[in-house]
This record gives C-alpha cells, structure tokens and sequence, in this order.
C-alpha cells in the first residue's frame, strides 16, 4: 500500500507557479527611457518606446552593435528585450544594451514594492538594474 501511494505522490502533478505579469510601461535606471513590455508569440518582449535623456556625446542610434548594418537603427523603437518566457518565479529572455552593443542572457522580476528586478548576465556575473513603472 506505501508503495502504491509513493507512486500516486510521483505521479501527481505538482502545482506550477506562473511569475508576476511583467507587461507595461517601465522606466528604466537614471529615468533615461520608458520600455514598453507586451505580449510576443509565446512570451513577451520590450522595445524602447521612448528616449528621455539621450546620449549628449553620441548619435541615437544603435552604433555600439557589432553589425555594422544596424548602426543606423535608432534607439527609440529598438526592441531590447526578446523571448522572455515564464519560468515560475521569474521571466528569462535576452536583453540587449545598445550602450554595450552586446545582448545578454537575462531574468526579470516584478517586485512587491512594483519595480521590475532587471537582471543582465555573462556565464554566472550578472548586473542588476530596478525599472519603475511609467506614469
């Protein structure tokens, strides 16, 4: 009988637990642009919806990437974060920086105080920045 219930128990689905929804407008560190984050396919995705202190020093446009053919994409508009998916207590994707020009493998949380957790790694350093929501 113990044998037949330690099956069941296996068995079982366990409950899943979906993240925070992340979608919405955020404000990212230093107050220097609003992404927005929506819905994409089978996930959710961010652009640059909108430049609020752009580089005094340098074009606005993505001239940091290492493809020179996108150098002249500007960087409002530009989608920075890619194929976030769920994965129980965070969302995982990719996030790009155009101010490095590198993309970087990326987790983001939405906190309880309402900030998004942004977190950018390489292997296991990982940097992390917190985005307000947009008003």
């Amino acid at each position: 009988m113990r044998f037949a219930l330690s099956l069941f128990a296996l068995a079982a689905p366990v409950a899943a637990h979906a993240a925070t929804p992340i979608t919405g407008q955020w404000l990212t560190v230093g107050e220097k642009a609003i992404v927005t984050i929506s819905e994409c396919g089978k996930g959710v995705c961010g652009r640059v919806t909108k430049v609020l202190k752009p580089n005094p020093k340098g074009p606005t446009t993505d001239f940091r990437n290492p493809d020179p053919t996108k150098h002249n994409r500007p960087i409002e508009g530009l989608q920075i974060l890619a194929n976030f998916t769920d994965s129980g207590d965070s969302w995982r994707g990719t996030i790009y920086s155009p101010e490095a020009g590198r993309e970087y493998k990326s987790y983001i949380k939405r906190q309880a105080d309402g900030t998004l957790q942004v977190k950018g790694c390489v292997a296991f350093f990982c940097q992390t920045q917190l985005w307000k929501p947009a008003k």
